[in-house]
């Protein structure tokens, strides 16, 4: 077990887990499986397909885990866990890998450009058929 937390926790734990969920699809699931399954998958920083055949089905876990956070599932699973602690409010968690650098971040100019060798621009010759600047000054003086 990963999380380190004694029988009583879970079940503290999974009470507010099934408070927080809705309850309108299948009613077999153990939620206590799939509890320990999401830090695994976190901890040992697998892919959902990596994970082991004991927490279930990969797909499955992660359909769970899909639908339950874009439900705001967690979100209210961590207000009751925090609002039964009497420490919760001294504790400030951030979570780095919920954090997205925004393109610019990588120093890299954005869009596509065509860059030019400096070999063939040196080797160009001027285009301009104009006359040189010493001898426009010349003839304006003369």
């Amino acid at each position: 077990m990963l999380t380190g937390m004694t029988e009583d926790d879970w079940t503290t734990g999974l009470r507010v887990f099934a408070v927080s969920c809705s309850r309108r699809g299948a009613k077999g699931r153990n939620d206590r499986r799939f509890l320990e399954a999401l830090p695994y998958v976190t901890v040992h920083n697998i892919t959902w397909r990596a994970l082991p055949e004991h927490f279930g089905h990969w797909n499955s876990v992660w359909k769970r885990f899909w639908h339950l956070s874009r439900a705001g599932v967690f979100e209210a699973f961590f207000e009751a866990l925090a609002a039964l602690s009497e420490t919760a409010h001294l504790v400030q968690m951030f979570d780095s890998t919920i954090v997205r650098a925004h393109v610019s971040a990588a120093g890299a100019k954005g869009g596509r450009a065509n860059r030019r060798w400096a070999a063939p621009v040196v080797a160009s010759q001027p285009r301009s058929i104009s006359r040189p600047t010493g001898m426009a000054i010349r003839s304006a003086f003369a």
